[in-house]
């Protein structure tokens, strides 16, 4: 009964406009992606850590391991052209050592650095009780649907509208049956875990995220993360 981190960093952040991946971008002299590992490393109940990585960059992933001590790092492999092809080839990699049907995967972005101890531990209880655990925050802005991005006439009631973060956690068998049905019925676009889920017919079920756990998509994104970092150390990080 294991619980295995697979934190995918293949993006190559155009919208940061930077020269390197967003997610080796340095705050206070540490990369973003050391960050996110360090929140599992230092989680009682995270047994192992898989990173799914640009093609070249999986060297300095381990070269960080080995600096900021991430001693739970068991592989690299290297993504695909899309999120859930980069997510499938973490999936066949960890079944390599884990085929145990109580196994579970937490599937997180590398570029959310900020992701709580609190957020981890309540993905790990919600999917062990009810099969899946997807994180999630409140809507709390006013939807508005356009269908020419110039005008709308009509709102969306946001009372039962969720906004999904990372991590989102799946039993590991079960994840990987999913995701070679979605390859014969051709639904892999799909951006997200949840999204694949929901669109072959399966119910996902909400565990609590937080404003916090920020995704890293623009510099001014990077300021809010400084900002954060200054504000209150998180109870996880120490480096």
């Amino acid at each position: 009964m294991k619980n295995i981190a697979l934190i995918i960093a293949g993006g190559v952040g155009a919208r940061m406009h930077q020269d390197i991946p967003k997610q080796f971008i340095h705050v206070h002299d540490v990369p973003v992606i050391v960050y996110t590992m360090q929140a599992f490393e230092r989680h009682p109940e995270i047994d192992a850590i898989e990173v799914v990585c640009l093609e070249g960059w999986d060297n300095v992933v381990w070269a960080y391991s080995k600096q900021f001590g991430i001693s739970k790092l068991e592989n690299i492999v290297v993504g695909g052209e899309t999120g859930q092809d980069s997510i499938r080839n973490g999936l066949k990699d960890i079944a390599i050592r884990y085929q145990d049907d109580d196994d579970i995967v937490l599937i997180h972005d590398s570029i959310r650095p900020m992701v709580s101890a609190d957020i981890i531990t309540e993905n790990i209880r919600v999917c062990r009780e009810k099969g899946n655990a997807v994180t999630v925050i409140p809507c709390t802005s006013v939807m508005l649907q356009t269908e020419d991005a110039v005008m709308s006439n009509k709102q969306i009631p946001r009372d039962n509208l969720k906004i999904t973060q990372t991590p989102q956690t799946f039993f590991l068998n079960e994840l990987i049956s999913v995701h070679k049905k979605a390859v014969k019925r051709e639904l892999l676009p799909s951006i997200a875990s949840c999204a694949l889920y929901i669109e072959m017919g399966l119910p996902v079920y909400l565990c609590n995220g937080s404003e916090k756990n920020i995704k890293i998509t623009t510099s001014e994104d990077i300021e809010i993360f400084q900002s954060l970092l200054e504000s209150k150390r998180p109870t996880w990080l120490k480096y």
